[in-house]
């Protein structure tokens, strides 16, 4: 049972792979909810009008936004940046051509570091005793002895 303290509230509660707690989770699709109706009904209006009607913080709007659970439609006053090269966005932290470069050189690391472990685990088992067809042809010659 892992316990943890919710970064938004401070309240211990059991750690069910959110950084808050239920408590606050409940409070914070309920703030989604009336963001994301109000942006039905009023297509194109601008962040200081949403927060205004809605009463939910600027920055949690924007939050939804790079949490990709808001998208920016048409023409809009909401201007979101890539966080890579500043290029204009959508919705994300990232434009698509800075997400598919991220995950090439993610891909690329991961692979590397597999080859490396894999080399290393080689190197480990040459070292041992016995490691090799040695150990094995005498494990046969005892076979074919009895």
């Amino acid at each position: 049972m892992d316990v943890r303290n919710c970064r938004r509230c401070g309240k211990i509660y059991l750690y069910d792979g959110s950084p808050i707690c239920p408590q606050c989770r409940k409070e914070e699709e309920e703030d989604f909810k009336k963001v994301k109706e109000y942006l039905y009904d009023h297509p194109g209006a601008t962040l200081p009008e949403v927060s205004n009607a809605t009463g939910v913080s600027p920055e949690k709007i924007l939050r939804f936004l790079k949490e990709e659970r808001l998208e920016i439609v048409g023409e809009s006053n909401i201007i979101l940046e890539c966080e890579r090269c500043g290029k204009a966005i959508k919705t994300g932290r990232l434009c698509d051509e800075c997400k598919k470069e991220v995950g090439t050189r993610f891909l690329s690391y991961l692979d590397d570091k597999k080859l490396q472990e894999s080399k290393k685990k080689n190197e480990e088992f040459a070292k041992r005793k016995e490691a090799g067809y040695r150990y094995l042809s005498k494990e046969l010659k005892e076979d074919e002895n009895k």
